[in-house]
């Protein structure tokens, strides 16, 4: 049975063997064994984080009957009027309609490489309206706070004295953080790819990272790199030498990536020019050129800004909704081209739901809401998890339209992090919430 290098220092300690009394060939094979756990084909993970709370709940709507009076009388002059329909796998009371200005992820919908997974929020175990009235079980801190759910959702938990976001975590768990490459963000620092062992490597949108001061008016580039020769030689101190090795890697790094990408293939799918689509177009530049990078394993991070709102959500939200979905299909087009589509998967996060009551102009902060997965290896034309029904004051709502969610945002991640390729042994070690639920995972993904 192959055994990975933390399973295997687990058992020397066991065993009472030192792993400073490893023989160099013991090492070796040590070494032979770890690299013996190959993770199998190239997997990459696609966050696509919406900033300021995502009125997800108005992306999927009832077409009619009780369900659709229920959502009209909750939703007052948010509601969606013309919504598509959508020919799901699971028969939902009243259909399904998707926001119309989600028109440009409908195909993918229906080529089955893009599902919905609904009632999504952070919880720390099974909770109902009366649970949550009388506090009968643990709830998650700071409700309703932009900065205190986009940390749990990007931490994969609640908040701790040291906190590491899942991204990294899956990337720890499975022996990839060492590999720069596998850590890359278009958006810069976040939270859900920083971890203990590891960091995001920052992209710009362009894909090409140049370090400028190398660059320009040469008596200035001599000047800089003096100083950034005698940075990498200052070895003598801890401190030095550390930030030394790093500043070093740095610049290596960046090169290393250069290299790569200067000789990616042309692209025939064209990207839009809005952030979202420059950013995931970076993306699929990198992932073109993975097998020059040496990785097996990529998590990229990105995102879209603009979501909190608070007025104007008649104007704001189409518009948002449409280019996240003009982004998405551009995406799922270009990973096709390039024969990755069952090897990446895109996923959105955001801070939380919203009311469904209107303020006059928009929402206000909710709880649960609804995601999109998106990719090959995604079981598509289906939503997962629960539809919740959008019914102001019902046995749902926390009060204005603030609904309860009935699925756990650890068994989301759980179920991405599976298919990554995270045994399911370990998933609670990561998710630690996941053990007062019934299931760990969902259902969206294949095997």
């Amino acid at each position: 049975m192959s055994i990975n290098r933390r399973q295997f220092l687990s058992l020397c300690l066991k065993g009472s063997v030192s792993a400073a009394a490893l023989t160099s060939l013991q090492l070796q094979a040590l070494t032979g064994a770890a690299n013996a756990v190959e993770l199998g084909d190239y997997k990459a993970l696609v966050c696509i984080f919406l900033y300021g709370g995502n009125d997800s709940l108005n992306m999927l709507v009832p077409l009619e009957g009780d369900q659709r009076s229920l959502y009209e009388q909750s939703r007052q002059n948010l509601a969606v009027a013309s919504p598509i329909a959508l020919n799901t796998a699971t028969e939902f009371a009243g259909g399904v309609g998707m926001h119309p200005s989600l028109t440009a992820i409908k195909s993918v919908f229906d080529s089955s490489n893009l599902a919905f997974v609904g009632g999504l929020g952070t919880l720390l175990a099974p909770t109902r309206l009366d649970d949550y009235k009388n506090k009968t079980v643990a709830l998650p801190k700071h409700l309703f706070s932009h900065n205190d759910q986009q940390a749990s959702w990007m931490y994969g938990r609640e908040k701790q004295s040291l906190n590491s976001g899942w991204g990294a975590r899956l990337l720890e768990r499975l022996e990839q953080q060492e590999q720069f490459a596998a850590n890359i963000s278009i958006n810069g620092t976040n939270l859900w790819q920083t971890g203990n062992e590891t960091k995001a490597f920052s992209l710009n949108k362009s894909g090409i990272s140049k370090i400028n001061a190398s660059v320009g008016y040469q008596p200035r580039v001599d000047h800089v790199t003096n100083i950034m020769n005698r940075i990498m030689g200052n070895t003598q101190h801890p401190l030095s030498g550390a930030y030394a090795h790093s500043f070093k890697s740095a610049i290596n790094n960046t090169h290393a990536m250069n290299t790569a990408l200067e000789t990616s293939p042309a692209l025939i799918t064209s990207f839009s020019d809005t952030s979202l689509s420059e950013q995931l177009a970076a993306v699929a530049k990198t992932i073109s050129v993975q097998a020059k990078l040496s990785t097996q394993r990529q998590v990229f991070f990105v995102s879209m800004g603009g979501f909190d709102t608070h007025d104007d959500q008649l104007n704001t939200h189409p518009a948002l909704l449409s280019t996240l979905a003009q982004g998405l299909n551009e995406f799922d087009s270009a990973m096709k081209e390039l024969g990755m589509a069952d090897k990446v998967t895109a996923f959105t996060m955001s801070d939380f739901g919203r009311t469904l009551t209107s303020n006059g102009d928009g929402t206000d902060h909710g709880w649960a809401g609804n995601q999109i997965v998106m990719g090959g290896a995604v079981q598509g034309g289906d939503i997962y998890g629960e539809l919740l029904t959008q019914h102001l004051d019902g046995p749902q709502d926390t009060g204005s339209g603030r609904l309860i969610p009935s699925v756990a945002n650890e068994q989301y991640f759980a179920t991405l992090a599976q298919w990554f390729g995270v045994p399911s042994s370990e998933l609670v070690d990561i998710f630690p919430n996941l053990a007062n639920f019934d299931h760990a995972t969902l259902n969206f993904l294949k095997a």
